[in-house]
Order: C-alpha cells, then sequence, then structure tokens
C-alpha cells in the first residue's frame, strides 16, 4: 500500500489534501507527530549526556533509530491491514498522509493573527504570532507582527506542505512520515546552542538534505504564482528581478533552506524580512532578505497566503509531472 506515482496513489494524495483542508488536525484525534514528539523527548534525556563525541554519536543514532522507525512501522501497519482488508488500508493510508499536511492550519494560524490585527487589537495579533513562532513577541508593532507572519508562512510553506508532498509522491505515507520525523527531529534538537549542538547534529543534517529540493522548487513555484496574480491583475507583486534576488538573498539565511521561500516573498512582496528577533530576552540579529519598497501591513500577509496556495497547487502538479516522467523513462530502460 505504498502509492507511488500510479494514478491510484495520486488520487490518494489527493484526497488527503481534502482531508486536511476540511478537517485540519482536530485535536480530539492522536496525531503522529505527537508521538513522535514524546519518543524523541524521552530518549532525548536518556541519551544527551557524555562527551562532545559520545554526544553525536548518541544523537546520530536517535536520528536513525526515529527516522528509521518511523517509516518501518507505518510501512508494515500497512502491510498488515492490506492482509486484513485493503478498504482498512487505504482509510489508514489517507488518515496518515493527511498528518503529514499543514495546509489548513498555516492558513487558520495566519487568519488568527489577521483578524486581530486589521482591527487594530495589537495584543490579540501578538498572542496569536506568539502561538506559531519562538520570538518574543509582547512588545512588537504592526510591521514586526506581520514580518513574523510572513516569514512563518513562507517557511512553513516548505515544511508543512510541499516537502511532506514530495515525499508522499515518492514513497507514500511511510516516506511522508519520515519526513516529518526528521522535520520533528530538527526542530526539537536540532538548535546550535550548548546542549544541542551535538546531539542535534545529525538531525539538523539530515533535515537540511531533505529540505534542500522542496524548498527550492518551492520558491520557484511562488514566484510561478507570483508572475500569474500579477500578470491576471488579482495582486499587485514584483516578480520581475525575483528570481535573481532570491538567488543573492536566500544564501545569507541562517538555514540552507528556509531563505529561499522567505526571500522569494520578500521579493514578490516588495517588502523586507529578517533583521533583529528576541528570544527569551536575548536580540538575535539575521541577514534581511528584501528591499523596504514597502511598509509591512497586514495586506501583506493576506498576499502571502495567496502565496502558499498557489505555491502547494502548482508544486503537485509540477512534482507529478517530472516523478511520472522520470518513472516513465526509467520502466523504459529496463
Amino acid at each position: 500500500m505504498i502509492p507511488g506515482v500510479t494514478l491510484g496513489g495520486i488520487t490518494l494524495i489527493v484526497l488527503a489534501i481534502v482531508i486536511d483542508l476540511v478537517v485540519g488536525d482536530p485535536r480530539s484525534l492522536p496525531h503522529p507527530v505527537v508521538l513522535i514528539g514524546r519518543f524523541i523527548s524521552a530518549f532525548e534525556r536518556l541519551w544527551n549526556r557524555g562527551t562532545a563525541q559520545q554526544r553525536r554519536v548518541s544523537g546520530f543514532m536517535l536520528t536513525i533509530f526515529v527516522v528509521g522507525g518511523v517509516w518501518s512501522i507505518s510501512w508494515l501497519l500497512l502491510i498488515l491491514l492490506a492482509a486484513l482488508h485493503p478498504g482498512l488500508a487505504l482509510i489508514a493510508e489517507l488518515w496518515l498522509l493527511s498528518t503529514t499536511l499543514a495546509i489548513k492550519g498555516l492558513g487558520d494560524a495566519a487568519t488568527a493573527v489577521i483578524k486581530p490585527l486589521t482591527q487594530g487589537d495589537l495584543p490579540a495579533a501578538r498572542k496569536a504570532l506568539g502561538m506559531i513562532v519562538g520570538r518574543d513577541t509582547q512588545t512588537l508593532g504592526e510591521a514586526e507582527i506581520t514580518r513574523g507572519t510572513v516569514e512563518t508562512v513562507a517557511e512553513n510553506t516548505v515544511d508543512g506542505i510541499t516537502a511532506p508532498l514530495f515525499f508522499a509522491l515518492i514513497g507514500g505515507a511511510p516516506l511522508a512520515l519520515a519526513y516529518k520525523a526528521v522535520n520533528t527531529l530538527d526542530s526539537m534538537v536540532g538548535y546550535k546552542n550548548q546542549r544541542y549542538a551535538d546531539f542535534g547534529f545529525a538531525s539538523a543534517k539530515l533535515d537540511d538534505v531533505a529540505n534542500w529540493i522542496p524548498a527550492r522548487v518551492t520558491a520557484l513555484c511562488l514566484w510561478l504564482v507570483g508572475l500569474l496574480l500579477d500578470v491576471s491583475g488579482v495582486l499587485n507583486l514584483r516578480w520581475k528581478g525575483a528570481l535573481s534576488g532570491t538567488c543573492r538573498d536566500a544564501p545569507r539565511h541562517p538555514s540552507p533552506n528556509a531563505g529561499w521561500p522567505e526571500a522569494m516573498v520578500a521579493r514578490l512582496l516588495g517588502v523586507q524580512l529578517g533583521g533583529s528577533n528576541v528570544y527569551q530576552g536575548v536580540v538575535s540579529q539575521r541577514a534581511t532578505l528584501g528591499e523596504p519598497l514597502e511598509v509591512l501591513q497586514v495586506t501583506h500577509i493576506k498576499a502571502t497566503v495567496r502565496l502558499m496556495h498557489g505555491a502547494w497547487i502548482l508544486f503537485m502538479v509540477l512534482s507529478v509531472v517530472v516523478i511520472a516522467g522520470l518513472s516513465f523513462i526509467f520502466k523504459g530502460l529496463l
């Protein structure tokens, strides 16, 4: 029951997208990522000790154990359910695929900031932003609240949507869940601080590798969608020069991948992202992305959400075409 790039597999993924758009992640249902996170936390407490070298080895073992375990368990589950009844495996695969996506969740998170910001309720907007970012939000004004939201939506278009779709198209729910395990590991132990610099080294590097293609293809999709929205008159976007500008800006981001969607969105909107953030009272300075041609405001969040939706749709279409084409070529060679 691993779909791959077949008509049935693509249909399953499309249905999973529909489920995510309609249902999202209801709290009443168990979520695989939550279970993965609990497992990581338990083993981090047990294994994150010793010398720097010992921590690196333990972190490497945890990464292999978690990612390999998630893939193996989900694959075996689908095989066992298929043996009982094909319908059970289909239902399970649909549910598992839908849990790897965050289209509705990301859109809802942006809306939760847009509503109070539109009404001038900065305390409520700061609180809503604080639910989706790690930076301190207590004193942020409209421009900084907007910046935080735009950056989050742009970055998570990859982590929460296009990358899971990419791996689902290649290897179905097991591979998509394995990617989410990689992503969860990075978000929990992939920090460059005293506690995790060594233990989370393998997790951070694997996340960089996993997101390398999706991040860059997503940036290209954002540009193509921006071009279409601008030409059609839906949004006034600055797509001319956005590609070259993104290629210059993206490498300055601390992440080798997050800078690509963020820089592209900044260029398309004509705003500047990055700069100073405060984390638990400590100021962190990041390189700026884009140019401040416009003052950041709530309309830029709305535009970013539109770009997000257009990008994942185009990403899905392009991925199916490319992977199906490669599959056809390889079958012809065999």
